[in-house]
């Protein structure tokens, strides 16, 4: 069983909640769920949709072909109605849409949507809440799970307000129950109820793991989820969440309270990383941990402020005056963005060095069900000097040279020594020098002696597929679950396998793991990415040598759907 809903609509219309309030009930019924969303960067106005991918098996990417086309207004049907697969049903207003139905083909159910909430629920606004409740009945499916999120949702707005949404949700579900004769949905083998998250949320929960206890950003899509998650989490974490008035403030606020004592984050995209760079300097000279959180979209400038794409790794590589060093991570999915923001913090506070979480649009709204974290693969060690271990120190220099380039970091006020650093280049105590020979000391301490530690840390990549194989597709970050469903799409008929990267720099030690030799081993590799340049397959040349025969590039703002990247690979590998 593999269905697919599209919710489509004006913005203003509720098409988000609907899709939310539809996702939350599969996957609290034991089914697996992935969601992603289009919608234009305006408030009111434009087509937007929710798609939603439902399947007893995980599924982590969307299908071009729908089942359900559930259509708020007219440029729904125009754009979308061809997408329905055979046997597909649309499911509309024509009180609303109307002059559609002779035209239409296939299972067509009008539902009177406006005219049901206002009767049932009091309000033609619970029109959506009709449209929810008539999708489960046109699918069998029980109102007991929808009624319990109804109170959950209206809870502040009071008994009433949740009573009358339920009673016009019964009203959609009775309607489509009983005109829809040719609807069926497979019932889920389990009954176990599924978590459902983006990768923005696991990005929050990640910190708050990681003992994450200041956040500091200026509100830029896609990264303002992480925001509003973690300070709706705040007060019960013990968590400071500040809105600052800009993104060179929430990068110096966040490396004010790391140099004060606790874990501390910032988060932007690529707009607001472009003011953040000067601050990320003061990071790499002063050896303040710092986790930075950076979501992608389609630029240069505002770009597509509500689409998606890969534009900022070469961005996170290279940004910033000088040489130190970096970690980029780029998770795929929202378990790996989880696990991936501990080691972030692991990493940042252990090696004194910001740590990058690149992700995108697509990722940032992407929505999967899991049935839980391994709490066993997550850290929280404490790196700093503290209590008795910094009070019986007789001396402490904050930049002291050592073997691995990494200094005793001390909290501020808690003993009598002078914790102290500078934005200029300094000495092992954080005093300004000009000397050659302390500067060249410097730079390899905080550099080059670090490089070999955090390169010994770096996870190889994830290789799925035919162990000795003809063709390998290569990506990184979003592009997991397409690409992985694509690959074992093909594996009945072909040698193939994919390498995914989600810890992309610096590049891990070939020594543990060669994937090189995967790849040349090959009779055809392609590196799949949503940019228009090849940003990693160009990062991997220059950091192995290696250089991808064939490569499929998106930039359009709109991510690969499992047909379409078929087809790719097809033109890629047709001959072989």
């Amino acid at each position: 069983m593999d269905y697919t809903i599209k919710i489509g609509g004006e913005a203003g219309q509720g098409i988000q909640t609907v899709g939310d309030a539809l996702a939350r009930v599969f996957s609290r019924s034991g089914y697996h769920v992935f969601t992603h969303q289009d919608y234009e960067s305006r408030v009111r106005g434009g087509h937007n949709f929710f798609q939603i991918r439902v399947s007893e098996s995980p599924v982590l990417a969307s299908r071009e072909k729908v089942d359900i086309l559930v259509a708020f207004d007219r440029a729904s049907l125009e754009q979308h109605r061809g997408e329905l697969n055979g046997g597909g049903h649309i499911l509309y207003d024509s009180t609303v849409v109307s002059g559609f139905h002779q035209q239409l083909d296939g299972g067509v159910l009008d539902v009177p949507f406006t005219n049901l909430a206002v009767s049932h629920g009091g309000n033609k606004i619970m029109a959506n809440t009709v449209a929810t409740g008539a999708i489960l009945g046109m699918l069998g499916i029980d109102m007991h799970i929808l009624e319990g999120i109804i109170r959950e949702t209206f809870e502040r707005k009071g008994d009433e307000v949740a009573a009358a949404n339920i009673k016009a949700a019964r009203a959609g579900h009775e309607f489509a129950k009983k005109n829809c004769r040719t609807c069926g949905f497979v019932p889920a083998d389990t009954a176990k109820p599924r978590m459902l998250l983006t990768s923005v949320e696991a990005i929050g929960l990640g910190a708050i793991s990681s003992g994450c206890r200041f956040y500091a950003a200026y509100p830029m899509t896609p990264s303002t989820g992480i925001m509003n998650y973690l300070a709706d989490k705040g007060k019960d974490c013990g968590l400071v969440v500040e809105q600052a008035e800009d993104e060179i403030a929430a990068i110096n606020m966040a490396l004010g309270a790391s140099f004060a004592g606790v874990r501390a984050m910032t988060g932007t995209a690529g707009g607001g990383f472009a003011l953040m760079v000067e601050g990320l300097s003061l990071a790499g000279m002063t050896e303040t941990p710092i986790v930075i959180a950076l979501g992608q979209r389609p630029a240069p400038a505002t770009g597509l402020p509500t689409r998606t794409e890969q534009g900022d790794l070469l961005f996170a590589v290279h940004a910033a005056h000088g040489e130190f060093p970096r970690i980029v991570f780029a998770p795929g999915t929202p378990d790996q963005a989880f696990y991936l923001t501990n080691k972030a913090f692991d990493l940042s506070e252990r090696f004194q060095i910001p740590v990058f979480i690149l992700f995108d649009q697509y990722l940032a709204d992407a929505e999967c069900t899991y049935d839980s974290f391994d709490s066993d693969c997550y850290n929280h060690s404490d790196y700093r000097l503290r209590g008795e271990a910094l009070l019986s120190l007789k001396e402490y220099r904050r930049h002291a040279f050592t073997d691995s380039g990494v200094s005793p970091l001390a909290v501020p006020g808690e003993s009598a020594h002078l914790v102290v650093t500078d934005s200029d280049e300094h000495d092992e105590g954080g005093h300004i020098i000009e000397d050659a020979d302390t500067r060249i000391k410097m730079v390899r301490k905080r550099l080059l002696s670090k490089l070999p530690g955090i390169r010994a840390e770096m996870g190889l990549p994830l290789f799925i597929g035919h162990p000795e194989p003809e063709i390998v597709v290569a990506g990184w970050g979003s592009t997991y679950g397409v690409i992985k469903e694509a690959v074992t799409l093909l594996s009945s008929e072909k040698k193939i396998a994919m390498l995914h990267f989600s810890e992309l720099y610096p590049f891990p030690d070939r020594g543990r793991a060669d994937y090189l030799n995967i790849l040349t081993g090959a009779r055809k590799t392609i590196c799949v990415e949503h940019n228009a340049t090849g940003q990693f397959a160009s990062l991997m040349k220059t950091e192995t040598g290696y250089e991808f025969p064939a490569v499929i590039h998106k930039y359009d703002g709109r991510p690969f759907t499992v047909e379409a990247l078929l087809r790719e690979i097809d033109d890629c590998i047709r001959g072989l």
